[in-house]
């Protein structure tokens, strides 16, 4: 017999599939649309968790009508559930980028100095519950959010170019802009060998947005140390721009002031990867995408894949469960709130449960129930809604699963439940600003010594303490 291999399904595409299934639900998207019909934005930043840091009043008074005038258009316009849906997000949870402030509209002259309409994101120490802020960046003298380590709009994650990702209004815009669906391929840091079509044009479009000739240099970024250069050409400004590669690698300096093609036009968007590795069915796509993409080919039914969780609803089929018992299938059902062993009597549990506090083994119909509490089936759908924000999803999770009454054990179920919780004092604490210093220097045992490398620490102080080329003493004090 022939042997066939099949091509593995890249992590990336696998990232992105858990993150349309769990970031953004549909009561999500329910709730924050129908705050929009009716002009309440504040209720539907609300809806979707993003804060707002916006005082209309305030704006009015430093900058004019004129300019409070489009920034309330702006924020009646706005779709805070498809702005999360399309929010940059890192590997290999999906979680959204940590310490970013992006750009959404810009209010004035060509520069950066501009008020603009921002979004930003916690740092990763208080990301838990991926809450998000909306605010007016006023300049280089805006006073920054406490311990945000980056509170200027960052030039390669904006949105301002590309307000068909969260611009209710110009949502199909996205069929046009969103590429062709195909990823470069290679080491991760190289650059397709031909650049895609529409970088053309919104190589165009960023360069007059930026105060620059319609022809000329930018850059674009590839991996972590690897950039491209490119240049637009045209004999003059009645023919079409052609895009080529610079033929000389400019130096640092100039690097640096070269504009930078948003990450939004130089990647693909990742849904139509997903329609047409037939890992995303077009009836889970947000409503505005769906209906942005379905003029295109790449929408259409894909094959149905593994059954998989679709909300809290789904895990609510435990009435009844059936296990071998005493030689019998006996049943296990939510009862009076709580999951419940039926075809048992009160005096035999009672008696069956002191029996396994004790060290005892215990009914099979009691160890089936204590395993849900502990380490249910449905544990990685709950943990990933608690790794996007989802609290309320993954309680009604734990809730169909044993019922409301119910109260929790000990067990990876409820240290989940409870390092959600935790995080959501941290975000807490950054969003009052209520941490004087970075919680990494908050943390030391009682000898002294620096705590274990973790994602609280610094990036540039975790690369120095783990660097091979460092003692291992310099991995303490």
């Amino acid at each position: 017999m022939a042997t066939h291999f099949v091509e593995p399904i890249p992590a990336r595409l696998l990232m992105w599939q858990r993150v349309r299934e769990y970031a953004v639900p549909p009561s999500m998207i329910e709730n924050a649309t129908a705050r929009r019909a009716v002009g309440d934005w504040a209720g539907a930043c609300a809806a979707a968790r993003i804060d707002v840091d916006l005082d209309l009043r305030a704006v009015r008074d430093r900058h004019g009508t004129d300019l409070t005038s489009r920034l309330r258009a702006d924020l009646r316009r706005l779709a805070p559930d498809l702005l999360r849906w399309h929010m940059p997000r890192t590997a290999p949870d999906g979680r959204l980028r940590p310490g970013l402030t992006l750009c959404l509209a810009r209010y004035g002259a060509h520069g950066r100095t501009t008020p603009q309409l921002v979004v930003r994101t916690p740092p990763a120490w208080a990301d838990a519950g991926q809450r998000m802020t909306l605010a007016l960046w006023e300049g280089p003298r805006d006073p920054a959010p406490a311990l945000h380590p980056h509170p200027r709009p960052d030039r390669r994650f904006r949105l301002d170019l590309h307000r068909h990702l969260w611009d209710a209004t110009r949502g199909p815009e996205l069929a046009v802009r969103c590429g062709d669906g195909v990823e470069w391929r290679g080491t991760g840091d190289d650059g397709p060998p031909h650049p895609p079509e529409h970088w053309t044009a919104e190589a165009e479009l960023l360069l007059r947005a930026d105060g620059h000739a319609p022809r000329g240099p930018f850059t674009v970024r590839f991996g972590t140390r690897s950039h491209g250069f490119y240049e637009l050409v045209a004999p003059d400004d009645g023919h079409a721009p052609v895009l080529r590669p610079l033929r000389e690698v400019p130096s640092a300096r100039a690097r640096a002031e070269l504009p930078v093609l948003p990450e939004a036009a130089a990647r693909p968007l990742p849904d139509l990867e997903l329609l047409r590795a037939g890992l995303l069915r077009a009836d889970r796509l947000h409503p505005l995408v769906a209906d942005a993409l379905s003029a295109r080919d790449a929408v259409r039914p894909s094959v149905p894949g593994p059954a998989r969780d679709h909300g809290p609803d789904a895990s609510r089929g435990t009435d009844p469960h059936r296990v071998d018992c005493l030689g019998e299938v006996h049943r296990i059902a939510l009862r009076d709130g709580t999951l419940t062993a039926v075809d048992h009597e009160p005096a035999q549990l009672a008696r069956e449960e002191l029996l396994m506090a004790l060290g005892g083994p215990g009914l099979p119909c009691l160890r089936a129930i204590d395993t849900v509490h502990r380490s249910p089936e449905a544990l990685p759908a709950v943990r990933e809604r608690l790794g996007h924000g989802d609290v309320t999803g993954a309680l009604a999770v734990v809730e169909g699963l044993l019922g409301p009454g119910a109260l929790l054990r000990e067990g990876p179920l409820r240290d989940a439940l409870e390092a959600a919780v935790a995080g959501r004092l941290d975000d807490g604490l950054f969003r009052s600003g209520l941490v004087p210093v970075h919680p990494a220097a908050l943390v030391a045992d009682v000898a002294g010594r620096r705590p274990r490398l973790d994602r609280r620490l610094p990036l540039v102080l975790r690369r120095k303490r783990g660097s091979r080329t460092r003692p291992r003493t310099g991995l303490r004090d």
